[in-house]
């Protein structure tokens, strides 16, 4: 329950980030969901391998890399999916950080709705 919770609350924020920063474009809320899931299956799978893989870059730019990484995620999903553009590595390097930032607010907001046990 609670990972459909954040697929559809994740899928709400991409479609809010279209309408907060227009370097990010979603075609509707089907697109949004599948976007989220593309994002959630890419952090899941891909992320930790580049981090891993730019470790070395990441140390030496204490952390800073780590949101070339995300935007670089984020605007592969982007180039994936059709109803989900965005604009420039600008863009996705700012809709990745609002991205996050909402993701962390949904996952604090799941946690309180769905506390461990």
């Amino acid at each position: 329950m609670k990972l459909l919770a954040k697929w559809l609350l994740s899928a709400t924020a991409l479609l809010a980030l279209t309408y907060l920063y227009t370097g990010v474009e979603l075609q509707g809320f089907g697109a949004a969901l599948l976007a989220a899931a593309v994002i959630g299956l890419f952090n899941i799978f891909l992320r930790p391998i580049l981090i891993l893989l730019t470790l070395p870059v990441t140390l030496v730019t204490m952390g800073l890399f780590l949101f070339v990484i995300n935007a670089l995620l984020f605007w592969a999903a982007a180039t994936l999916l059709d109803g989900f553009q965005v604009r420039d590595f600008t863009a996705a390097l700012l809709g990745s950080l609002l991205y996050s930032i909402f993701s962390l607010v949904i996952d604090s907001a799941l946690e309180r709705l769905f506390p461990q046990q």
